[in-house]
C-alpha cells in the first residue's frame, strides 16, 4: 500500500505500470513527495535501485520514512539536477522516470506554508523552503507585472482589476498573509465570478507558479529526463495545469517544447522521443471521488528512441 499520510499518490497504478519496470533496472521520482509513488516502484525492484529526488525537506524526511528498508536513495536535490545527483552516485543512465508536477497534499494541508486560500498563514507558497517568498512578489512587483502573472500562469480573466487592488491596498500596509490576499481578491472580481468556485484559485495557483519558478524547472527537467534515459527508458509525466500538459505533450512529440518536428532529407521524424499514450490519461470518477485533488491531473507517457 502507498503512504497517504503525506500525500495521497495520483494515478498510482497507471503510473507506475507505464514505466514497464524491470525488477533489475534503475529508476528515478524526481518529485518524491511523501513516497507514494516512490514505494511502488521500489517495491517491484530486486536488485534493482530506485532514486528519489524532492527539493521539499519536509518531502524527504517523509519519502525517507515510506522507503526504508526498500532498494531506494532519497536525495534533497531539485528534479532539474537529476542528472547531477545521477553523476555523483555513479550512475550514467535510468530506465525509466516518474514526475508529478504540482503541489503535494501536505503542502496544502499545512497551513504555514501558504499555499491555500482556505487558511490564515504567511504569504510564502515556496516548495523549497528558500527564496523569494509570494508576499515579495505580492508588494514589489508593479500592477503590469502582477496582471500578467495572473493571467499567463492562472488564465485568471481579471487579472487586472486583482493586481490594481493589490496595489492599491499595498499603499497603506503590506500585504502579509493567505486570508488577506485572498479577501483582496474575492473583493476585486463580479459577484458572478465569486459562485464559480473560490476567486483566489486562479491567483495563488499563479503565484506559485512564479514563486517556484515551475515552468522553467519543467522545461529543464524534461531536458535533463532526455540526458539521463536510456534508448527505450520511459518517462511518465503528471500535470495539473494545462501551460505544464502542453509543454509536455509537446516535448514528448518533439523533444522541445514548441512541438516542432524535425525531419531528415527523406521526411523521416528526427523526435528523440516517441508518445507511446497519444491520448492523454485522467483518473476515474471513482478516483476524482476519493481524491477530489486528482480532478485536473493528465498523465503522459512516452519513451527515448
Amino acid at each position: 500500500m502507498a503512504d497517504t499520510t503525506y500525500h495521497i499518490p495520483v494515478l498510482l497504478k497507471e503510473t507506475v505500470d507505464a514505466l514497464e519496470i524491470d525488477p533489475n533496472g534503475i529508476y528515478l521520482d524526481g518529485t518524491a513527495g511523501g513516497g507514494g509513488h516512490s514505494k511502488a516502484i521500489a517495491s517491484r525492484l530486486t536488485d534493482g535501485r530506485l532514486i528519489a529526488l524532492d527539493r521539499d525537506p519536509d518531502a524527504v524526511k517523509a519519502a525517507g520514512a515510506a522507503l526504508a528498508g526498500l532498494p531506494a536513495t532519497v536525495v534533497q536535490s531539485n528534479f532539474t539536477e537529476m542528472d547531477k545527483v545521477l553523476s555523483a552516485l555513479d550512475i550514467p543512465a535510468v530506465d525509466g522516470i516518474l514526475l508529478d508536477i504540482g503541489v503535494s497534499s501536505h503542502q496544502l494541508d499545512t497551513g504555514a506554508r501558504g499555499f491555500s486560500f482556505h487558511m490564515d498563514a504567511p504569504l510564502d507558497m515556496r516548495m523549497s523552503q528558500s527564496g523569494q517568498t509570494a508576499a515579495d512578489l505580492v508588494n514589489t512587483l508593479d500592477e503590469r507585472a502582477l496582471a500578467d502573472i495572473f493571467f499567463t500562469y492562472g488564465e485568471e480573466r481579471f487579472s487586472r482589476q486583482i493586481a490594481r487592488a493589490i496595489c492599491r491596498v499595498r499603499q497603506t500596509a503590506p500585504i502579509t498573509t493567505t486570508l488577506q490576499l485572498a479577501d483582496i481578491i474575492a473583493s476585486s472580481v463580479p459577484a458572478a465570478a465569486r459562485r464559480d468556485g473560490h476567486p483566489a484559485r486562479r491567483v495563488f495557483q499563479a503565484l506559485r507558479i512564479e514563486v517556484n519558478h515551475e515552468m522553467d524547472a519543467l522545461q529543464e527537467m524534461l531536458e535533463a529526463a532526455l540526458r539521463v534515459l536510456r534508448p527505450g527508458g520511459r518517462l511518465t509525466v503528471l500535470t495539473y495545469h494545462s501551460l505544464e500538459d502542453r509543454m509536455v505533450k509537446n516535448f514528448m512529440r518533439a523533444g522541445n517544447i514548441e512541438g516542432k518536428v524535425e525531419q531528415d532529407f527523406f521526411g523521416n521524424r528526427l523526435s528523440p522521443m516517441r508518445p507511446v499514450n497519444n491520448k492523454v490519461i485522467v483518473p476515474t470518477a471513482e478516483e476524482q471521488e476519493r481524491n477530489p485533488r486528482s480532478r485536473s491531473a493528465k498523465l503522459r507517457i512516452a519513451e527515448k528512441v
